[in-house]
């Protein structure tokens, strides 16, 4: 299956566990092998492959067994400045806030009063 935004979160994760079952099998761990020298329990494994949430210090400890960190690379590329950014920066300062969405810069107008349009 591909993983897709259209997908559930359960989904995700249920696909997730499948493909690191697929590939504990494919280097001939069992689930305990692997807990072992991952140093997780082994009830930690069978709850990833089962598609369950874990967290993220046993995630990398399980891809460090599998051989599957240098991936993480691709997942979350390291982000570089633009070359704007880079201009509007000073000193080599590093951005530390988004600046959010900004508002037109336009007058409001007075809300007129409500009325039934008697003008009789």
């Amino acid at each position: 299956m591909k993983i897709s935004r259209l997908l559930a979160d359960e989904a995700i994760l249920a696909e997730l566990g499948g493909r690191i079952a697929r590939r504990r099998l494919e280097l001939q761990l069992t689930q305990a092998n692997l807990a072992e020298q991952a140093g997780v329990a082994k009830r930690t494994v069978e709850r990833i492959e089962a598609g369950a949430s874990a967290q993220m210090a046993s995630l990398i400890r399980i891809f460090r067994v599998l051989e599957l960190l240098p991936n993480l690379e691709l997942l979350l590329p390291d982000v570089q400045p633009s070359p704007m950014d880079l201009l509007r920066q000073k000193k080599g300062k590093v951005r530390q806030r988004a600046s959010g969405q900004r508002q037109a810069n336009h007058v409001a107008e007075e809300p007129q009063p409500w009325s039934w349009d008697d003008d009789t």
